[in-house]
């Protein structure tokens, strides 16, 4: 049977299992003390204030921009360059993704390009900054263009925990933006099946993501309208709770929960082994005129979550769909990160045009994603390489 090599690949030890079984033999299996316990460990990791754990990053997305007030009649920026959880959840909210094109160099959002954008729509309320393959965006000037015009930003750091800011920040400390966001799909930096969680030093969006992750539900310490279902005898009671907006069931499990915290544990191991293969196909490829790695002027400080090369496709002669399929056959899988959001169907139903990202557009025709997880040995990605080679020569 012959071996594949996957673009992406999770890893998981007897540390990772034993945090698990000890739920399933010993804890709730939800609502339990691992969330709060996890939400605590990411939060002191990043260094911010407030974490909050929930089901997906999607479903963080959605509330990240109810909890900013995020309504019809609003737009909100974002990137071509992402996955398309990123624009739908501003339309989850009924208000108008509008796309800035990216950097040819960062591949994330273009501050020049970002502001041009923002006075070319005058009712934008937000930007979410899409860190692409775990490098941060130039978050210092979307701060201050975002202070300038009075918007808020969610940080998309789906594929960013461990990064880093340019100023040396963490991702995550929000100290550009009012929340960041996680993904723990068994692809990204660490796994917890599904999951995700924002961060904020903010205790008002803090208290307002925990009740649209929960129903929209006031319990404990929250205030109360109904102060006479509320107490008896100036004592509250201690079954009581409140809908006081429209929530949802966006709760992470205690099982997921236990897993992730395991696997922060070992982040910064994982990094360091995808800096150590990052350096090796730059240093493969360093001498090829037909393959042309992105974003290396940030090896230091990215969380390289994927390793992304840009291929002329057309001078080599062979199409992107070849290249791939003959590495498949080889047992190599490929990706593409991503298709333009703009190029979906729906979002070209809504008259969103691909061909005005020019940046975006010519990035999406060349790039491939290569193999890269912690497990990849060294073995397996010199064959990855030497297959590239052999396919592109």
């Amino acid at each position: 049977m012959k071996k594949t090599i996957t673009y992406g690949k999770h890893f998981i030890d007897q540390d990772d299992i034993d945090a698990v079984v000890d739920v399933l033999k010993h804890k709730n299996l939800t609502q339990g003390g691992e969330v709060e316990s996890f939400e605590n460990a990411v939060a002191e990791f990043v260094g911010a204030k407030y974490a909050v754990a929930m089901s997906s990053w999607t479903a963080g997305l959605h509330m990240a921009n109810l909890a900013l007030g995020i309504k019809k009649g609003d737009s909100v920026i974002t990137s071509p360059i992402t996955f398309v959880a990123t624009s739908n959840s501003v339309i989850y909210c009924n208000a108008k993704p509008v796309f800035s094109d990216i950097d040819n160099i960062t591949i994330n959002l273009c501050p020049k390009k970002l502001e041009q954008t923002i006075n070319d729509n005058p009712d934008v309320k937000a930007i979410i900054p899409v860190h692409y393959g775990g490098v941060s965006c130039d978050m210092e000037s979307i701060s201050q263009l975002a202070k300038k015009y009075n918007l808020f930003i969610i940080e998309d750091a789906a594929h960013a925990l461990g990064a880093r800011h340019s100023d040396g920040s963490m991702v995550g400390s929000c100290k550009f933006s009012d929340m960041t966001g996680f993904s723990f799909h068994p692809v990204k930096s660490i796994a917890a099946g599904e999951g995700g969680m924002i961060t904020t030093n903010n205790y008002d969006i803090y208290k307002t993501l925990l009740r649209l992750r929960s129903h929209g539900i006031n319990k404990l310490d929250d205030a109360f309208i109904n102060k006479e279902l509320s107490k008896t005898k100036e004592t509250s009671n201690p079954w009581y709770y409140e809908m006081q907006e429209l929530g949802f069931n966006y709760r992470i499990t205690d099982i997921q929960c236990a897993l992730g915290k395991s696997q922060l544990n070992k982040l910064d191991t994982f990094i360091n082994k995808r800096k150590y293969l990052v350096d090796r196909y730059d240093k493969a490829f360093s001498n090829l005129n037909f393959i042309n790695p992105i974003q290396k002027e940030f090896r230091a400080v990215s969380s390289h979550h994927i390793y992304v090369v840009r291929i002329n496709f057309e001078k080599i002669k062979k199409s992107r769909a070849e290249v791939m399929n003959l590495l498949k056959n080889a047992g190599i899988i490929t990706q593409v990160h991503y298709i333009p959001v703009t190029s979906q169907p729906y979002y070209a139903n809504l008259k969103y045009i691909t061909e005005e990202y020019k940046n975006s557009l010519e990035y999406y025709k060349e790039c491939l994603t290569l193999p890269l997880y912690f497990s990849l040995t060294d073995e397996d990605q010199d064959y990855v390489i030497n297959q590239l080679k052999g396919v592109l020569e």
